[in-house]
């Protein structure tokens, strides 16, 4: 069966809004896109096929969301960089009519300050995600990267 077209753009609009506020530097309104309670966590493809809990960055809430926004902003010291996302087409794994399963591929680069640009990660993104209104939200995101080498500079969200 075909999922259906309008429920696909609206996680399209979801993911591309998500991505827009991170590669625009809205940091401060990537919260927003969550429900409360929720998960979100960065992890390499090896954790997560093994079911391994472990994630360079983990948070269980909004809060936890908008504290790390702070330290970026306040606490955190690194060379400043930004990211461009490239999605790819979101994949409905699961439509269990209030809580909805996807996932999307996803590339990111990152760009220094010096114009430097290269590929900083690759992988996807597994969501649970509820209804909020007529939108989406996201109840879950673990980013899952291919590599289970990770930069120093994951400060920024992927």
């Amino acid at each position: 069966m075909a999922p259906d077209p309008q429920l696909l753009f609206q996680l399209g609009a979801l993911n591309a809004e998500y991505a827009r506020r991170l590669d625009d530097d809205e940091l401060e309104g990537w919260p927003e896109l969550f429900v409360d309670p929720c998960v979100y966590s960065i992890t390499s493809q090896d954790n997560y096929a093994l079911k391994r809990p472990v994630g360079v960055i983990f948070a269980d809430s909004q809060a936890m969301l908008r504290d790390r926004v702070a330290s970026l902003r306040q606490a955190n010291i690194y060379e400043r960089h930004r990211y461009r996302h490239l999605l790819g087409m979101p994949h409905l794994r699961g439509n269990g009519g209030a809580e909805l399963s996807a996932e999307t591929p996803f590339a990111v680069y990152r760009i220094m300050r010096d114009g430097r640009t290269e590929v900083f990660a690759t992988g996807r993104y597994v969501d649970k995600l509820r209804r909020r209104g007529e939108a989406l939200a996201y109840a879950e995101r673990i980013v899952v990267c291919d590599s289970s080498l990770f930069d120093t500079l994951v400060a920024i969200p992927l």
